[in-house]
Order: structure tokens, then sequence, then C-alpha cells
């Protein structure tokens, strides 16, 4: 099973890319948002997920863990093939993918293609929890990942309120477990909103 390949970018195409290890090219699978960095004739290290079928032995690569990790939290969900997978990453950044998920944002989730409103809804509930689990939130908006407005009611009409004054609903997520983390649990809710609008327009 091949973990990672270190060598040189032999070419790079739409959607794969060949990778030169030793004179022997691999050609491996990969977002959009990977195979921007690879530059031909550039030494690189690309982690690997290594998919058998029947028929072909297939390469996905990755430049960041992290992207890795959310092509095989992807792939569990039925309906998401590894196109679909690369797809996903391709548009939303692993970040992205997590507050989207923990914020129940399935508009956000629908937008790769492939996606639809019915595995969106499925991403969002089957992902749920392993959102804020694999911890790929960037620092110091793990709170956006890990505290969610859907576990308190006052929280959730304070995410409400912020999304029909126009706001997305994973923007408002985030401002609300910011705001709540900072205020604490006994805060009321127009204060919460307030203060959510002072983030939001910051």
């Amino acid at each position: 099973m091949i973990a990672k390949l270190k060598g040189t970018v032999d070419s790079v195409d739409l959607d794969s890319a060949v990778i030169d290890v030793g004179g022997v090219g691999y050609l491996v699978a990969a977002s959009s948002r990977t195979l921007r960095d690879l530059v031909p004739g550039g030494a690189v290290t690309v982690l690997v997920e290594t998919i058998v079928r029947e028929d072909a032995i297939a390469l996905f690569g990755f430049l960041q863990a992290a992207e890795r990790d959310w092509f095989r939290i992807l792939t569990t969900v039925q309906g998401v093939g590894a196109k679909v997978a690369l797809s996903i990453l391709s548009t939303l950044a692993p970040d992205e993918i997590a507050r989207a998920i923990a914020a129940q944002d399935r508009a956000t989730l629908s937008r790769p293609a492939g996606v639809g409103p019915k595995l969106a809804a499925r991403l969002a509930t089957e992902l749920k929890d392993k959102a804020a689990a694999f911890g790929v939130a960037p620092a110091g908006k793990a709170s956006d990942v890990q505290a969610t407005p859907a576990a308190g009611s006052l929280n959730e009409d304070a995410v409400s309120a912020l999304v029909n004054l126009g706001y997305k609903r994973v923007e408002a997520f985030g401002a609300v477990a910011r705001v709540t983390q900072r205020l604490g649990s006994d805060a009321k809710l127009d204060a919460v909103i307030r203060a959510g609008l002072q983030e939001l327009s910051r």
C-alpha cells in the first residue's frame, strides 16, 4: 500500500499529476487545490491514499494531512466516491468543510459539483460529530467548530436572527460561537445578537 511519494513533479493535468520517483512515474489524482501548488520539475512530497478496485489501483494525492483526512471521512458517506470527495476538496478547504458541517450549512456543502441537496443533507447529518473531532479548523477558530449553537435554543435563535438580517448561516454560526464563549452561557438573546452583529461587522 503506497502511503507517500517523494520525488519530482513530472507533469500536471486538470485532475491529476505524474510524480517521478526514481524514474518511475506515478499517476496521482488530486483536488484542484493541491494541483495548483504542484510545479513541473519541482521537488514534492505527496501524501497518498491508495484505493484498490477490481480493475485498477488508484492513487489520490494530498499536500496536507488535513485534506487527506477529510478525503477519508467524506468517502465513508454513502454516495460520496473518490471523485465527489475530490470535488468537495477542490471547492472547500478542510476548515470550511468542518465549519459548514458544524453549522449544518447545507447551502455551502452543496456548492461542489456532484453534491445535490440530498447528499449535502446527508453530509451535514452523518459527519456532524466528526467535524469537531478532527480539529481541522485554523488556530484561533476552533470554537467555530467545537461550540455548537444547536445545543441551546438561545444560540440557535441568535443564529436565526443574524441569518434573517442577511448573513450566511456559517458566518452567523461562527460569530455566535465566539460571542457566547466570551459572554458566557448566561448571556441574554439581545446581547448575543448585538455582539454577534459587532463581530460580523469587523
